[in-house]
C-alpha cells in the first residue's frame, strides 16, 4: 500500500491574519524589534522565546515573511476562537499528557524545512522568577531534525503605545554535539541575555539567588537587652 499523504497545516489564514491583525498590533503596542536578520530565510527552524503575554508571538510573526506554525495549548482549540487557531496553522498541544501527536506534527513541519514557534517555559510566566525552568521539547526536536534554534528575548510592558516593549532576536544555533542539557542551558542563557538587553529586567546572579535563600532561612533574632545611655557633663 502507498504511504498515506500527510495533511499539511493551513497557511492562507496565517498570511491573512499577519497582514491585518499584525498592523493593528503594531499600531496599538508600538513594539520595537531588533535582529530580524537573524531569522534564517529558509531551512528548518524553531523560534523560541520567553513567555510573558498572550500576544508574545505577534511581533515575531511580523518579523519574517516565513509562515511560523506555533504550538498552542489545547484549550484554545476547544473554545469560541478554535476556528482562528486552526486557520492560523497552529498545532494543538495537550499539556496534561506527553502529546506525541503534537510533537509528530511539529517534526513533520521541520522535516519539510518549515518553521515552528514555541515557548520553552511551557506556559506564561506569572511569577517573580526571571525565567521558568525550560522544558526539553525545543532542543529535542532541533536535535532530531538538525534544525536551528532561534532565541528571542521579550521585555517591557504591553500597554497602549508602549515605550519599552522590545523583542531581541538572537543568533541561531544548532544542538550539534551538545547534550540536550547543555543545549537547553545555552538556550535559556541566550534568551535571558536578550531579555536583559531590553533594559527593563535584570538577571539575578547565582550568588544573589543563594543569598536570598539564606536570608529567608536565617531566623530573626530579637534583642532582649536594654541599652543604657551614659551621659557626661561637659567641663566648663
Amino acid at each position: 500500500m502507498a504511504e498515506e499523504k500527510k495533511k499539511k497545516l493551513p497557511e492562507r489564514g496565517y498570511k491573512f491574519f499577519r497582514a491585518t491583525l499584525g498592523v493593528l498590533f503594531k499600531l496599538w503596542y508600538h513594539p520595537k524589534v531588533y535582529g530580524k536578520e537573524n531569522i534564517p530565510k529558509d531551512g528548518s527552524i524553531l523560534i523560541t522565546a520567553n513567555h510573558k503575554h498572550v500576544y508574545d508571538q505577534c511581533a515575531i510573526i511580523m518579523s519574517t515573511k516565513r509562515v511560523i506554525h506555533y504550538m498552542a495549548k489545547k484549550e484554545y482549540f476547544d473554545g469560541k476562537l478554535a476556528w482562528f487557531f486552526k486557520m492560523s496553522g497552529c498545532i494543538s498541544v495537550n499539556r496534561s499528557i506527553h502529546d506525541e501527536n503534537a510533537k509528530n506534527q511539529a517534526l513533520d513541519v521541520l522535516k519539510d524545512g518549515g518553521a515552528i514557534g514555541l515557548f520553552p517555559e511551557g506556559t506564561r510566566n506569572k511569577t517573580d522568577a526571571f525565567l521558568l525552568p525550560f522544558k526539553f521539547g525545543a532542543v529535542s526536536m532541533a536535535q532530531k531534525t538538525d534544525s536551528y534554534l532561534v532565541p528571542v528575548g521579550i521585555s517591557g510592558d504591553y500597554k497602549f503605545r508602549s515605550k519599552n516593549l522590545k523583542f531581541y532576536i538572537g543568533k541561531p544555533f544548532k544542538v550539534g554535539n551538545m547534550t540536550l542539557e547543555e543545549a537547553n542551558a545555552k538556550l535559556a542563557k541566550d534568551i535571558g541575555d536578550l531579555m536583559v538587553m531590553g533594559g527593563t529586567v535584570r538577571k539575578e546572579t547565582e550568588e544573589a539567588k543563594e543569598e536570598k535563600k539564606e536570608t529567608k532561612k536565617a531566623p530573626v533574632k530579637k534583642s532582649t537587652k536594654k541599652t543604657t545611655k551614659k551621659t557626661t557633663k561637659k567641663e566648663k
